[in-house]
Formats: C-alpha cells, structure tokens, sequence
C-alpha cells in the first residue's frame, strides 16, 4: 500500500503576502470595487470564442460539434474520427481486428470512456467508486534519457486499474478527503476539501521507494487544434521566467520530447505541457490509458516485472493502424469550441473588470490570433478566446502534486484553458474542477490557487458577496 497527502493547507496556513503583494491586493481590490460596467467598460470579447469555428450549443453536445466552418466531405472525415473516439476496443484476437488489441493493461476501452461527450473527467463521488475519468501518474526521482520522468522499475508511468484476462490489474486508487474551514473577507464561510491518495491491492508487489504519485482528472479536449495552430512566438512573447517586470506572475514553458523528430519541443498539452503536439497526446493516451500501440508508441506497456501482461496477446503490431490515427487526430483538431453566453450583460461584463482587476488574466491569457495551417485552413488566422497562455506557473504548495514532468517542477501545472469551461456542469453533470477535481465549482477552484496566483486569490477572497458572484458569472459565460 502506497499513501500520498496534500501538502500545506488553505484553512491552517494561508500563504502569507509580501507588503508589496499585499498592497497590491488592497489596490486591486478597491479598483474592482470601484468598477462600472456602464462608465468604466472593457472591450467585450467576442462571443466567438473559437474564431469562425465557433459553434452556438448549450446542450449536452455542446462539446461535441465539429468547427462551424468546416464543409462538405470534411465534416465527413470529423464524424469518421468521431467514430473512432467513441468505438470500445477488445481483446485480441477478435472479429473486428480493427478495434482489437486492448490492454494487456489499461485504465479505459475508448478515448470517450474519460472523455465522455469529449467533455471533462470527475474524481469518485463515492470511496469505493472505481477511477472512471481519472488516472494516477508514477515516477521515481530523476530524469529519463529524453529528459522526462523516469517511471516506476515495476508499475510503469502510469497505474493501470484494469486488466484483460489473465492479467492481474496494477492496483486500485482510493481517495479521501478532509474538510478544512475557511472565511472571506467579509465572514461568510467556506470550506476546502483536501484529497489523499492511497493505492490498494497492488498487484506486483510494492511501489518502488520515494514513488511520485499524481493524480489526473481526464480534461475536455474542445479547440485542440486552435491551441495547436497559435504560434509559438506568440506563447514565449507571454514567457516571464524571471519575472523582469515584478509582476509575481513568472510563466515558463515546458521543453518536452517531441517522439516523432527526437528532439526538444514546446510543450502544448497535458496537465504539465507534456506533450508537443495532438498526433503525440493522442497517441501516448492510446497506449498509456487502453494499451493500444501505434506508429509512435510501438511497445505496450508492460514492464520486465509483469509476465503475464508481456505474454498475453495483443493482436496485430500496431493495433491502431495509421488511417485509424489520422482520422482520431482530424477529428481532435475539428471539435469547435460552444459560443459564449450572455456577453453583453451587465454582470458578465462586471465580472469580467473584476477578472481583470484582480490579474487572473496574467495567466489565463484571452486572447491569441492562430498562424498558418495549411492542411486545416479552417485553424487558420481566427481570432480566439481561450483564456490561457499554455505555460508552466508555480501554483503553490497547496495543489503541487511534488512530481517533475520534464522541465515542469513538481509546483507548477499548466495554465488550464477557460473556454466552454461555463457549459462543464450542462454536459458531464458535475462542477469538479483542477487537475485533479478537487475544487466543487469555481469558487474554491480559486481558493485553492496560490504561488503566483495567490494575490490573485486574496483579491478574491477580499471582495464582497455580491462581486464574488460576479465574478463567478463571468467565469460561467465562458
């Protein structure tokens, strides 16, 4: 049995500010105050958050649309991959050869099987509830020759729950939480709910010692190609890894290993921006979560120590033929992101200067312009709203899961875009949120933020009730 807690607290020990942090929360907090969106009024984003490609959806689908620009026999191939995304694959040897190979070893079926209606993950709502959107990520201390984490000797980089036949599964992940007391500026009470994981019924002995564990909420995968299609000058222009303008906020990207060139990236996606590019996140999460091997990822992932998971078959080598690949990674690159809501109203629009006012947008960035694409020129030149700027920000103690991820320290998470984030409870039936789906809506998502975030976090918590809610609004348009 292997057990990790979260380290620091927000109920029993708040990050204490700087005077020069503090004194810039308190003139934050009285500018955000004093805003009027009828006198004092931003420029009001588009609701075409993803550029052209922007679809106007507030159902359960909204997720799940191809760009509204793409055309004709294109949206044929969108719904060709759509079909592979969704298709549950099985053991070999089976019928359909195409969809077999699962495992030996795997957390899911089918990329929806996280990804359900290609919206966001969830942790267990109940303690003996089984992992269903989520994983646990493993490593010992150290580098790999590419540079990133080298994995657990006997479990391999990511804990697989299940198991084909024969096979025993790697273990179980149970999480419990503990209920820490908070209060804002005002007095109103809140509480956070600090997680600790605990794996049982390993099924090849014991972890190896000094093991990292780190939990991971599955993430919606709307408007992965318009991340994919901003270029990488435009990412760095926002880079600040010595904070040279005494801002507090020090964003940094992460330099991954790109598989296919075998050399140093930018990374783009993933929790830790550990991954250059969608062909390469596709293809590591067919692998790592189903045990299905590809063009890049060949090998299954069986470790010296699991004979049975290495002598099980595994079908044909590779199981996800390159035409399967292509039509998944067209289909990743063409889902649109939903329009927002209710932009020009009065509280969207108060919420969105309190946003401002309190530098929430000094990570999640609203606006970026897309480069050249030329096999997709639907990606190409729109202007887009995601709310992010793709790059590493130390977050603190409190949601630092203690594990490096290539040049990303065990502190610093990805910046999570916000677009479509308003539309998570409509379409996955929750309001989890954070990479590991500890925050119970957005509120104490922002109460959990710290490091460079946290005058950020204090300008929040110092606000009034009803700027609070404001600001919650604005963050639900999106």
């Amino acid at each position: 049995m292997s057990e990790r807690k979260g380290a620091g607290g927000l109920g029993s020990g708040r990050s204490r500010l700087r005077p020069s942090a503090l004194a810039l929360v308190v003139s934050v907090v009285a500018a955000a105050c004093a805003a009027d969106p009828d006198t004092e009024v931003l420029p009001v984003e588009s609701a075409f958050s993803g550029g052209a490609g922007t679809v106007f959806d507030k159902t359960r689908d909204a997720f799940a649309r191809p760009l509204a620009n793409l055309k004709g026999e294109r949206r044929d191939d969108f719904f060709l991959g759509n079909a592979v995304f969704n298709r549950g694959w099985v053991t070999a040897p089976a019928s359909v050869a195409d969809f077999d190979g699962l495992g030996p070893l795997f957390n899911a079926t089918s990329c929806s099987g996280c990804h359900f209606k290609d919206g966001r993950g969830r942790p267990p709502e109940k303690p003996d509830e089984a992992l269903l959107s989520m994983l646990v990520r493993l490593s010992v201390p150290g580098r790999g020759v590419d540079g990133g984490p080298v994995p657990d000797p006997v479990y391999g980089e990511q804990l697989q729950e299940n198991g084909i036949l024969g096979v025993p599964h790697e273990g179980t992940t149970r999480i419990t939480y503990v209920e820490e007391a908070g209060a804002y500026a005002d007095g109103t009470p809140y509480s956070l709910r600090r997680p600790s994981y605990r794996i049982d019924d390993l099924g090849y002995g014991p972890l190896a010692p000094g093991v990292m564990l780190s939990p991971r909420t599955a993430p919606f995968v709307i408007g992965l190609g318009l991340l994919e299609a901003i270029p990488e000058e435009a990412l760095l222009a926002n880079a600040d890894p010595d904070d040279r303008d005494g801002d507090g906020i020090s964003g940094r990207p992460n330099r991954v290993w790109d598989v296919e060139r075998r050399s140093a990236a930018l990374g783009r996606f993933g929790w830790k921006a550990n991954q250059p590019n969608l062909r390469q996140q596709n293809a590591a999460a067919f692998v790592g979560d189903m045990g299905i091997t590809s063009a890049l990822f060949p090998d299954e992932s069986c470790t010296q120590a699991q004979q049975a998971c290495r002598e099980a078959p595994t079908g044909a080598t590779p199981q996800l033929r390159d035409l399967l690949s292509a039509q998944v990674d067209f289909y990743m690159k063409t889902l649109a992101v939903p329009g927002r809501r209710d932009v020009e109203s009065r509280e969207v629009r108060r919420g969105r200067q309190l946003f401002e006012a309190a530098r929430c947008s000094g990570c999640h960035v609203p606006t970026f312009r897309t480069g050249e694409v030329a096999e997709l020129p639907e990606l190409s030149n729109q202007l887009i709203h995601p709310f992010t700027d793709l790059l590493l920000h130390d977050m603190g103690p409190d949601l630092a899961d203690g594990r490096p991820d290539f040049e990303a320290s065990g502190a610093e998470w990805r910046t999570a875009p916000l677009w479509g984030i308003g539309l998570v409870k409509t379409v996955n039936r929750h309001s989890y949120f954070l990479h590991d789906g500890r925050a119970r809506g957005f509120a104490e998502a922002i109460l959990w933020h710290g490091g460079e975030a946290a005058p950020s976090r204090a300008s929040f918590a110092a606000m009034p009730k009803e700027d609070r809610d404001a600001l919650v609004t604005f963050l639900e348009s999106l």
